[in-house]
């Protein structure tokens, strides 16, 4: 990727009135388009009981409704963030844009649970292409100082709109929009969707992309698909197949494919060649233990997402509303995690991520006591004060992240830092899943009633705490302040 540093307009940070007014409706365009992709990550998974009634398929399909996106999206990010550099941000934010608004209407119509799973790769794809370009446009339009500020508001609404994700899908299926049931989760792209690029199109900045006559290296992009897809894909399928030999093989496939990518790199640089990402973000302490964290948080929350929707639903009988409205105490106690990291960051630096995350495991480790205790006469009421304390965690980790693990990025490695950064967060997500999913379903198996899913969401919930013990052992690694 080349040096050059990422051309900003002049005086918008700093300009006129009309010039900053510009810069924040511009924002405004970035920040739906990445809550449209965070809600699409974790909406569907309040809606996938619903969908798998509707529409039949096996428990292996409900995590594939989740998972086909993240996957996707994961194995092509890396892929989006080029094309930014070499068409311009503002061109292919638009263009995904458009092409998310088209494939959330094919979810919409699908006739059974393959072609959803099948259109949900396709809205994946297109969001791996307009979601990278989030980063690179708010420094376009702010500025490498009036960024931070873009930044302190970017990461609590990141960390809200995953938290409300399964109220709003509950909300959408209850209100029972057009009459059209689950479907509603996707059909509201369509108008908000249309509405962000028409308001893009007149206030995002059209900047000559930074790399305009750089190729793209296709063989590296097909080994992080490849390594991707060859690390989820058996622990879904794993499961339903009796965990074959060929499950274990392509996991270490998998990693071997992430190394081919990780050594190509690094040789098309030693040859003067662009690589899809820079290897130097890879030597910033910062940077490289961030994306531990990002692993080990965001596949918690995926994990645990899934198991307590799967819990209400298909255990406790709870409609999707009924559902995200027992999720609620994680949304609102992530606010004041959010308000109390901001307060708290400034003095204590990584020591905020820290407490964030202890805080989330101890929450996490109550609910598993309670359910334990609770067994088949659970009630939404005996989860309401421990997941209130897990969303206070929650809160206190989302705030720093983005700030901590872009510290010190440089101009021109922004698109890289910005693309794996997104990619490894939709890999943890899709990781989440799979792992805590499979830990679920294995222990449910077809049992019906209360206690078999309560039972199983408890031993689920365990792989989601040892996702957050990880994580915690890497902020270790963080320098003491974000801008250390």
């Amino acid at each position: 990727m080349s040096t050059t540093a990422i051309p900003i307009q002049p005086g918008v940070a700093v300009g006129s009135r009309p010039a900053v007014r510009k810069a924040w409706i511009g924002f405004a365009v970035v920040v739906v388009s990445a809550v449209m992709d965070l809600l699409d990550s974790t909406i569907s998974q309040t809606a996938a009981p619903d969908i798998r009634r509707q529409l039949g398929g096996s428990y292996a399909d409900l995590e594939w409704i989740s998972a086909a996106y993240t996957l996707s999206m994961s194995a092509l990010m890396i892929l989006g963030s080029r094309l930014g550099d070499i068409l311009g941000r503002r061109r292919v934010l638009l263009g995904s844009l458009a092409g998310f608004v088209i494939t959330s209407s094919l979810c919409a119509l699908a006739p059974s649970a393959g072609t959803l799973i099948f259109a949900r790769v396709l809205q994946g794809a297109t969001a791996a292409m307009m979601v990278p370009q989030g980063f690179g446009l708010i420094r376009e339009l702010f500025g490498d100082e009036g960024q931070q500020k873009a930044f302190g508001i970017f990461g609590p609404v990141m960390g809200l709109a995953a938290v409300l994700g399964p109220l709003a899908g509950g909300g959408l299926i209850a209100l029972n929009l057009l009459g059209v049931g689950w479907r509603a989760i996707f059909v509201i792209n369509v108008p908000i969707g249309l509405a962000a690029l028409a308001v893009g199109r007149r206030h995002l900045p059209a900047n000559p992309p930074a790399t305009p006559h750089a190729r793209l290296d296709l063989p590296s992009v097909a080994l992080a698909a490849g390594g991707g897809f060859a690390l989820v894909y058996p622990l879904i399928e794993g499961r339903q197949q009796g965990w074959p030999a060929w499950t274990f093989a392509l996991l270490a496939g998998g990693m071997l494919l992430i190394g081919a990518f990780a050594l190509r790199q690094a040789a098309r640089m030693r040859r003067g060649h662009a690589p899809l990402v820079e290897p130097s973000i890879l030597r910033r302490r910062a940077y490289v233990a961030g994306l531990g964290v990002v692993l080990g948080f965001i596949g918690a929350m995926g994990g645990l997402t899934l198991a307590v929707n799967v819990m209400y639903q298909t255990g406790l009988g709870f409609s999707p509303l009924q559902s995200g409205l027992a999720g609620v105490p994680i949304a609102l106690f992530a606010i004041g995690g959010s308000i109390t990291s901001s307060i708290l960051l400034p003095k204590i630096g990584r020591t905020t991520m820290h407490i964030g995350l202890a805080v989330m495991a101890l929450g996490l480790g109550i609910v598993v006591a309670v359910l334990h205790a609770a067994g088949g006469g659970l009630s939404a009421w005996d989860t309401v004060g421990p997941l209130a304390l897990t969303g206070f965690g929650m809160g206190m980790v989302f705030v720093p992240m983005f700030d901590v693990i872009l510290a010190g990025v440089a101009p021109h490695e922004l698109g890289s830092a910005s693309g794996l950064l997104e990619s490894v967060q939709q890999l943890a997500m899709s990781l989440g899943i799979a792992g805590v999913g499979t830990v679920l379903f294995d222990q449910a198996g077809a049992g019906r009633g209360a206690a078999p899913f309560v039972s199983a969401t408890a031993a689920a919930l365990l792989v989601a705490i040892g996702l957050l013990v990880a994580a915690w052992v890497v902020t270790w690694w963080l320098p003491k302040h974000a801008r250390a």
